[in-house]
């Protein structure tokens, strides 16, 4: 399929009227978003960074359109990697209007508590350099997607499919033009460099703060019911025949939240950094498993983010099942 540069920005197109553009967080093949067309109607799916917002113009402008050819832009969930933009890319589309859970407008229309909660999960000059300034989306140009609901982009029909368990807050989205659902990070993480014979590796993201294992089992069955022929993660493009590989993220689920429950009993502040030598020592051992010949350094690297975030939301997970008694 085609490849294109545009305003340094990296894209391609996966399927009917679907690009997957690069949003260059951390490095190359990490982190993406999605453009649908349909005739010269445009949407977008997840955002990136406020960093990203002039790279996905380019793409329009690449396109032979203008940001008044957008008319949706769809967050998956609230998460910087895949919403951090939206407001400034609102804001450069006067016909677009965004779309996402409810539970997660509140924190797109006012962005204080985001940057709070983002600050303190990756440090204020880390947020500051990574992912910049939060700008707030209009209330009025924000709707608040109910389960199931439909979406029409010039004839082409998009429903948003709440999806809870990474993110409480959490929907995916389900293209009838492509056949394809855009999952952000409910179908896990599948970074393209650990690919092999035996086909993509999938492992689940357990981000702060509302990791839940059982609803995010219950959200893939959900998912499977609507036949998707691929998948399009945010982490990284398409993967194909989504029935055939949801039980590696199933095990992946159900393994990670088994690894934090051993260790509930460890010592705090120390017990984050013995979950996260744990889920090292088990995804290395994984990928190996499925084949990866990449040396551990090289994994290690490439993992280094998805480590400390999973430490980190596992540990929050145990210490809301100790606020609960369990």
């Amino acid at each position: 399929m085609p490849n294109a540069d545009s305003a340094a920005t990296r894209y391609q197109a996966v399927a009917n009227g679907v690009f997957c553009i690069e949003t260059g967080l951390y490095r190359d093949g990490l982190a993406a978003c999605y453009l649908i067309r349909e005739r010269d109607r445009l949407a977008f799916i997840d955002t990136g960074t406020t960093h990203s917002v002039p790279g996905l113009l380019g793409v329009i402008n690449d396109l032979g359109l203008t940001p008044a050819n957008v008319d949706y832009v769809i967050p998956t969930h609230v998460h910087l990697d895949h919403a951090g933009g939206a407001g400034a890319l609102i804001a450069a589309c006067p016909n677009a209007t965004l779309v996402t859970h409810p539970k997660g407008a509140p924190h797109l229309i006012d962005p204080a508590k985001l940057s709070a909660g983002a600050s303190a999960v990756y440090g204020e000059d880390a947020f500051a350099r990574d992912f910049g300034a939060l700008k707030p989306v209009p209330e009025a140009r924000v709707i608040a997607a109910d389960d199931g609901q439909t979406f029409d982009l010039a004839g082409r029909q998009l429903s948003f499919i709440h999806t809870p368990g990474h993110a409480n807050h959490h929907g995916c989205i389900f293209d009838e033009g492509s056949g394809g659902l855009f999952t952000g990070d409910t179908f896990g993480i599948s970074y393209r460099e650990f690919d092999t014979a035996a086909g993509p590796w999938l492992f689940a993201p357990t981000t702060p703060v509302a990791f839940d294992p059982d609803a995010w089992l219950q959200s893939l069955d959900r998912m499977l019911t609507l036949e998707p022929l691929a998948a399009f993660l945010t982490h990284y493009c398409r993967i194909d025949t989504p029935p055939q590989q949801v039980d590696q993220l199933r095990r992946s689920i159900r393994d990670l939240a088994a690894i934090a429950l051993e260790h509930a009993d460890a010592p705090r502040p120390a017990r984050k950094d013995h979950i996260k030598d744990a889920i090292s020592a088990h995804l290395i051992a994984d990928a190996r498993t499925h084949g990866c010949r990449l040396d551990e350094p090289r994994m290690h690297e490439l993992l280094a983010v998805d480590l400390e975030l999973n430490a980190q939301g596992l540990e929050v997970w145990l210490q809301r099942r100790e606020k609960r008694g369990r």
